[in-house]
């Protein structure tokens, strides 16, 4: 046994406990569940509020965003394929910087998911929410307490839903989401096929209206390539998801590794291929800061048909985030509950191989989140909680490279430390770019994990209850 396992307690090679999950992901439907978690929203309208903050230069700011997504994504993948357990970033944070650390981790993490899933549920009530209440659903079981109404029940009802579908079996969930994903694609090369007539080069002079640093102009507004890029960097993150997956991975060696980069890979060229049709048929002016800017680029040539059918589109993006982000949560609990930190009765596996018991807690979790609280002044806590684990992943890569340089590692990078360090570097700095509340309320959950920790998980851990044998 390698140094490094020692952090964490380790079956035997080939044995499988009695909460093992069922391997049964292919890589083609693991680069579904990737492409459908980053490709949502963001793509549908962050496009507006990127030329806002950076001119036609939103190009380079996606770059950017990609590169930095890229370094994580690599890091997951060597990690992944070394590691194909539950829990993503929290067990490899368990096995390479030990038990205290991983706590951290995955209580960001909870930042990440829950809070992706309850945003993303609330954001698609919001279009289920006009076409009910034209059929005389009350407008009050529509919205949550502090837009005052009683409780958000359509993004309590699609989080049902989304949930129904995980339990009813990892692969039956995956073969919906592939085929939500492939109505996504399809709807935004759509868009580029009816834009690129109109392409006007023109229309990308002047090029970085606003410079490449980020900055405050006299508006109160922070621009710049840069302040683009830490906007835009919130539109890659979910492929960490497919992660989560390893352990219902058929080759996990292989497999994550080409899901991760794949999708990495296939998203940073939609959204590049999007924001370029996107400005060079409108000036970006005409567009900037719109909560819908492809469809308002559609209207402005007259495409109305096409424009409904991309609005449409973000009803239909919308579940296959869901299904990744709650699929990754379960995943993330059933790893902390295998290890203590919850209660180990949850970790039990279905007849039919899935989590059903920490799936419906994660789901009541989210679920009250998108129904009852103000989801949008805490929604931002997920960057916080995204940037953290991608910095304790570019952390544990060389932490391993260094502790265990023979391990196996079926997909080993050949610049580790230079996309370690691309990893830690670029996420601290877009963290640091966060707005001061943000961090503030980051500081104040952490706080509270530490002290549940110290209070609650220390003690009842497996790797502590192992030591006091």
């Amino acid at each position: 046994m390698n140094d490094w396992t020692r952090c964490k307690p380790l079956l035997p090679p080939g044995e499988r406990s009695a909460d093992a999950l069922t391997p049964s992901l292919s890589w083609p439907q693991l680069l579904a569940m990737g492409v459908g978690a980053i490709i949502g929203t963001g793509i549908l309208t962050l496009i507006g509020v990127g030329v806002d903050r950076a001119g036609p230069a939103v190009l380079v700011s996606f770059a950017i965003a990609g590169l930095v997504c890229a370094c994580a994504a690599l890091a997951y993948a060597e990690l992944s394929a070394m590691m194909p357990a539950a829990g993503s970033a929290y067990s490899y944070s368990y096995a390479g910087l030990g038990e205290g650390f991983a706590w951290v981790v995955g209580w960001s993490l909870i930042l990440e998911y829950s809070l992706v899933v309850s945003t993303v549920a609330v954001g698609w009530s919001g279009y289920a929410s006009p076409l009910l209440m034209g059929i005389g659903f009350p407008q009050a079981l529509t919205q949550g307490p502090e837009l005052g109404g009683l409780i958000n029940l359509p993004a309590v009802a699609i989080i049902a839903v989304v949930t129904g579908l995980l339990m009813l079996g990892t692969r039956e969930s995956a073969r919906i989401n592939s085929v939500l994903v492939v109505v996504k694609i399809v709807t935004l090369l759509l868009f580029v096929g009816c834009t690129l007539p109109y392409f006007d080069a023109a229309n990308f002079s002047p090029f970085m209206p606003y410079g490449y640093v980020s900055h405050v102009d006299g508006q109160g507004v922070q621009r710049g390539v840069m302040a683009a890029a830490a906007i835009i960097f919130f539109a890659f993150y979910g492929f960490d998801a497919i992660s989560t997956a390893a352990e219902e991975t058929k080759r996990p060696s292989r497999d994550l590794p080409i899901a991760i980069i794949g999708s990495m890979v296939v998203c940073t060229l939609i959204y590049m291929l999007v924001a370029a049709a996107a400005v060079g048929a409108v000036p970006f002016a005409r567009f900037a800061n719109s909560p819908e800017p492809l469809a308002l680029i559609l209207r402005s040539m007259n495409q109305d048909t096409i424009a409904r059918i991309v609005a449409t589109t973000a009803v239909v993006a919308l579940p296959t985030v869901l299904l990744a982000f709650l699929f990754g949560q379960s995943r993330i609990f059933l790893a902390m509950a295998r290890d203590g930190f919850l209660p180990q009765r949850l970790a039990r596996i279905s007849k039919r191989g899935t989590p059903t018991r920490i799936t419906v807690v994660t789901a009541v979790i989210v679920a009250v989140l998108a129904g009852l609280l103000p989801i949008g002044k805490v929604a931002a806590l997920a960057n916080a909680g995204t940037l953290i684990a991608f910095i304790a992943v570019g952390a544990c890569l060389l932490v391993l490279r260094r502790r265990a340089p023979d391990a196996p590692r079926p997909f080993r990078l050949r610049a580790a430390w230079l996309v370690g360090l691309g990893t830690i570097g670029g996420c601290l700095y877009l963290f640091l770019s966060l707005p001061i509340e943000t961090l503030l309320w980051c500081l104040g959950w952490n706080v509270i994990g530490l002290l549940i920790y110290l209070g609650y998980g220390r003690h009842r851990s497996l790797l502590t209850r192992a030591s006091a044998k």
